[in-house]
């Protein structure tokens, strides 16, 4: 009872204390008409808008100099690239206008190479069918005075050949003329000129042994001392060269010979001096292919070594068949006519001088 006492004794002034003013939210949008809660809304819009656009330029502002630092950049590079352009086109007009003068100095030397060539082509033909002709007149020559077929044919080959190297058809006729007369050369029989020049060197160095006739009797004792036995004493060495001394004294032999010729040394020396001087003439002859003096030469050396040499001895023998084995030679044959190749050649020079006028 005593605690609701002073409880009821201060109600009265708690409810006559003044009470606090307080707004709240709900009071606040009731005060507010629609007018200005628009007008607020709009300017809250229009403030974000113009952040949102003051932001938006901002950016576009910094895009916008990033792009403008980076086109002055790109305008840099591309001056001094255009800079770098601008010299090499220079450059290469330069280098353009060098090449266009050593095109035309080129031009110029080869037209000038040309007509020298075509001067060095006139000149090297010329010279060529110059040496083919002389060539083929040395085959001509060596046929009509020695009758020398081997040389001619050489000489024709070599005159082939250079007419081969020079690789022109318009030769090409007269390599065919050429090799025709060559043809003919070809089909000649073969004579052994250098076998029966051999022969005779052979026959001109056995004159120089040749035995004489009356040289006969002491070559026989010399084969009869040479044959001696072996072992005999002294007196029958003695009565063996009596003995054949007594043989020798007297001797019948028929020599087919109506005399035998006594030479003495000096004519000796000459009649082997003669017979080789016949075996060189021969020889001459036989160069020459002169037939009728090579025979005769040849039979007037058989009838000396007949006559003046003995016959019976080996070495006699010997020069007796060669000298027949050579006097039955046959060492001339019928030379062709081989004037149309250099006749070819002549034609060909003068029309070839013909055309160049």
């Amino acid at each position: 009872m005593s605690e609701q006492i002073p409880t009821q004794e201060n109600a009265p002034a708690e409810a006559s204390a003044p009470k606090p003013h307080k707004i709240s939210v709900a009071d606040l949008f009731d005060r507010i008409s629609i007018t200005q809660m628009t007008l607020a809304v709009l300017v809250v819009i229009f403030l974000w808008q113009w952040l949102d656009g003051h932001r938006a330029i901002g950016e576009m502002r910094q895009q916008l100099a990033e792009k403008i630092a980076e086109m002055d950049g790109t305008s840099k590079a591309n001056q001094m690239l255009l800079a770098q352009s601008q010299g090499q086109v220079r450059e290469l007009s330069d280098k353009v206008a060098a090449l266009e003068a050593h095109y035309a100095e080129a031009q110029n030397q080869r037209a000038a190479l040309e007509a020298l060539y075509n001067d060095l082509s006139i000149s090297r033909d010329e010279t060529a069918l110059a040496e083919v002709e002389q060539m083929l007149l040395i085959a001509g020559q060596q046929l009509q005075l020695s009758a020398n077929v081997k040389a001619a044919l050489i000489a024709m080959q070599s005159a082939d050949a250079r007419l081969q190297r020079m690789n022109r058809p318009a030769f090409n006729v007269l390599r065919k003329a050429i090799s025709q007369d060559m043809d003919k050369l070809r089909a000649l029989p073969d004579v052994d000129i250098t076998g029966i020049n051999f022969q005779l060197d052979n026959l001109m160095a056995a004159v120089d042994a040749l035995p004489l006739v009356y040289q006969q009797r002491a070559a026989q004792a010399a084969v009869a001392q040479a044959a001696a036995p072996q072992g005999e004493t002294g007196w029958q060495k003695l009565l063996r060269e009596i003995w054949q001394e007594a043989k020798q004294l007297v001797r019948i032999e028929n020599t087919g010979k109506a005399e035998i010729p006594l030479l003495p040394p000096q004519q000796e020396f000459f009649l082997r001096e003669n017979l080789k001087l016949r075996l060189l003439s021969a020889r001459l002859a036989l160069l020459t292919r002169d037939e009728g003096s090579f025979r005769q030469e040849l039979n007037t050396a058989q009838a000396w070594t007949a006559r003046y040499f003995d016959a019976k001895s080996n070495e006699g023998a010997r020069m007796l068949s060669g000298l027949k084995k050579l006097s039955a030679s046959s060492i001339i044959i019928e030379l062709p006519d081989v004037s149309a190749s250099l006749q070819a050649v002549r034609n060909y020079r003068l029309t070839h001088d013909k055309a160049a006028r």
